[in-house]
Order: C-alpha cells, then structure tokens, then sequence
C-alpha cells in the first residue's frame, strides 16, 4: 500500500481527533492535539528521508547522505519531491565524483520543476559545470548565461564567477613520455 495513503489518514484522524477535543471544550489537550496534527501534515508533504539526506549534505556526509537517498522510491513522492529528490541526488553523485549521473538527474530536476530560482540556477550552474568538464563550451555558456538571470539574489555569483574563470583558463594537457 502507498505510505502516502496512511499518512493521510492517519493525519485526517488526529485531525478529527483535535476537532472533537475542542468540541468537548478540552482547549489545552485540544491545542497539543493541533500541534501533532500540524506536525503530521508536514511528514505528508514533506518526506522525512529527503530532509534527513539534506541535513547529511549539509554535514559534508555525502556516502550516508547517497545511502538515505538509495532507500527512498523517487515514484512514490510528489512532483516537487521528486524534484528535489532529483536535485540532491545529482548533488551527492557530482560529489562523488560520477558526472554522467549526475548530469541526468540534474535535467530530472528541472524538468520536474524546482520551485525555487536559486535551485534552478544552482542546478544549471552545476550541469555548466559537468558540460565544461565533457569540453562542451558553447552548452556551458548558455548555461552560466541561465543561472545569472536565475540567481536574482545574488546567492551564487561568487560561484558563477569561478566557473567562468575557470572557462576562460585553457586546459593544460600533461603527457608522459613514454
């Protein structure tokens, strides 16, 4: 059975639980009751496991974070968690060094809509990046070009700056002799 079924069932009955509470005029029990009731709400649009990956990330933890995200089924979650779930795999496997992944989840993610224009620019500039290590620099630059006039708040510049440093700088290639 889909968890997302149980999960909103189980929501909808501390829901009607709550609503029975202030009805019997047990405010305070009623007020702990909304409490979990919006707690478990926000595990059904919210999945646990992703956030627990982020915070993985976040602690430069990428092997547990990967393992976290192997577990979750891409298929069961929403369309914007899907999203994400694209995004922060695609981060972990960049960081793990295996780029053609990384770049299909990348265009996953956007394809599913991330919400927020920041993640947009964040996932642009990362495909900029992995299309300059493939010597692909005319796709790079209309990338970079895209994650300028996403990154309104100026989040990435520092990034988007390095990157075209790094475009700028030509590929010293060191042969053996043999």
């Amino acid at each position: 059975m889909d968890t997302r079924i149980i999960k909103i069932a189980i929501a909808a009955l501390s829901l009607w639980y709550t609503v029975q509470l202030f009805v019997k005029g047990s405010i305070g029990s009623g007020i702990g009751m909304a409490l979990v009731t919006a707690v478990l709400i926000l595990v059904i649009f919210r999945s646990v496991r992703l956030i627990w990956a982020f915070w993985q990330m976040r602690n430069q933890k990428f092997d547990k974070a990967n393992r976290i995200l192997n577990k979750i089924n891409p298929d069961k979650l929403f369309k914007k968690q899907g999203a994400y779930y694209n995004f922060l795999k695609g981060t972990v496997e960049l960081q793990l060094g295996n780029i053609t992944p990384s770049e299909n989840f990348f265009k996953k993610a956007l394809a599913q809509g991330l919400r927020m224009t920041h993640d947009k620019a964040a996932a642009k500039l990362n495909l900029a990046m992995i299309a300059m290590s493939k010597q692909r620099k005319k796709e790079a630059l209309l990338l970079i070009v895209e994650a300028k006039r996403l990154d309104k708040k100026g989040m990435l510049a520092k990034d988007i700056k390095m990157v075209e440093k790094a475009m700028k700088q030509p590929q010293k290639v060191i042969r053996q002799r043999r």
